[in-house]
């Protein structure tokens, strides 16, 4: 975050029942804050004490309004803050129509809020449950239900908006039904969304910003992007490791059907036609699709071969791994996107590679995660070969 930017400050410390909680981090006043790590790291215990639900030693402030400060004896009540919290299980009122449950959400509003108010027109549209309006919750499936808490929510006009895993009592079909909706409201509203999670694919997906929390610490925070090529964090060992990039839409070639974009340090080509040219999509590579190579292969299938530099080689496991996690920036001097290769010990000697060297990296696959509009684009994994 860029000095004098909005931010919510954040800091907590003490017990709850026998789990201790000592946390702070800073988030922007936009788009998503992801709270990520194992089962009970603390992650809803944080959201918690954001709502006023729980009431540890701290402090906490979302832009100018100060919601908490020990120091100052201030301590707003959950119902005097302006939030919309969205649980695991979406809590409708069984009794009431999707649309009344959503006008409830709306009698809740703050009269501050309505000059720059969300209409219900809007939210019912970006939500797509226009259809469901008359129907009562016990007629929703799961996906339907959680969108619809997610409309009561957002209705309330809340300047924060938590979520709690609101995706983790679905099925995997109907997470990829309802996370195209998750990204609308990414890419639409203004309302900062702090988002609990322990699934790395939803957090690649939505999040902006990255909390990693574990025993009830935080250990690191900062843009997703960075912490996923820090070699000194968790998030290089897993197995499913990974990098996103953002890459800009360039052309489109109607012969191949291929689309060709631009990221920092080079372009990439992907199947399909993605968009209009100038349209952003966030990309997702992974560690397992990257290969290097010291010359330009001259027949292969890969088509996306770029100049890059190695910044840094970490072993993957400890001691005398089998494998080695590369960093290596895009671009002949290595400024440009950070992405990472998971290669053989015996493959990293072979070529000689060494921190600083000139190499071109194979991207075997990259996988097009979501458009900035909001839309969900292909699917994961598309070959780029």
């Amino acid at each position: 975050m860029n000095a004098g930017e909005a931010r919510i400050d954040v800091a907590f410390a003490g017990t709850l029942g026998a789990f201790s909680l000592d946390v702070s981090f800073q988030a922007p006043t936009k788009g998503i804050t992801a709270l990520f790590g194992p089962s009970g790291c603390g992650k809803t215990s944080v959201l918690r004490c954001m709502a006023g639900l729980n009431r540890l030693t701290g402090k906490l402030t979302v832009g100018d309004d100060v919601w908490q400060d020990d120091a100052t004896n201030t301590f707003r009540k959950p119902y005097d803050r302006p939030i919309g919290y969205v649980f695991q299980e979406a809590s409708l009122f069984p009794h009431l129509s999707v649309r009344s449950n959503l006008l409830f959400g709306a009698r809740r509003a703050s009269k501050k809020a309505a000059a720059n108010a969300l209409k219900f027109d809007d939210i019912v549209a970006l939500l797509g449950i226009s259809h469901l309006l008359e129907r009562a919750p016990l007629a929703l499936s799961g996906g339907e239900r959680q969108r619809v808490a997610i409309g009561r929510a957002l209705l309330s006009q809340p300047q924060l908006l938590l979520m709690d895993e609101p995706l983790a009592a679905l099925d995997r079909m109907t997470k990829e039904e309802i996370l195209p909706y998750l990204e609308a409201l990414h890419e639409s509203l203004l309302i900062p969304i702090v988002y609990v999670s322990h699934d790395i694919t939803e957090v690649e997906r939505l999040a902006d910003t990255l909390v990693l929390l574990q025993d009830g610490r935080v250990v690191a925070a900062g843009p997703l992007y960075t912490l996923q090529s820090d070699p000194e964090l968790p998030l290089l060992q897993a197995p499913e490791a990974s990098v996103t990039i953002e890459g800009q839409v360039m052309r489109f070639d109607e012969t191949y059907t291929l689309t060709t974009l631009a990221v920092a340090g080079g372009e990439l080509v992907v199947p399909g036609h993605q968009g209009a040219a100038g349209g952003l999509r966030r990309l997702r590579i992974s560690a397992s699709d990257v290969s290097f190579t010291r010359v330009i292969p001259r027949e292969t299938t890969i088509l996306n071969c770029l100049p890059a530099r190695i910044l840094s080689i970490t072993s993957h496991g400890g001691g005398n791994a089998a494998q080695v996690n590369v960093i290596a920036g895009l671009g002949e001097d290595g400024n440009g996107a950070r992405i990472v290769g998971r290669i053989t010990r015996k493959s990293k000697e072979a070529l000689e590679m060494v921190e600083g060297a000139q190499v071109f990296a194979q991207i075997k696959s990259v996988a097009l995660i979501a458009a900035k509009s909001g839309s969900a684009l292909a699917a994961p994994n598309s070959p780029s070969r």
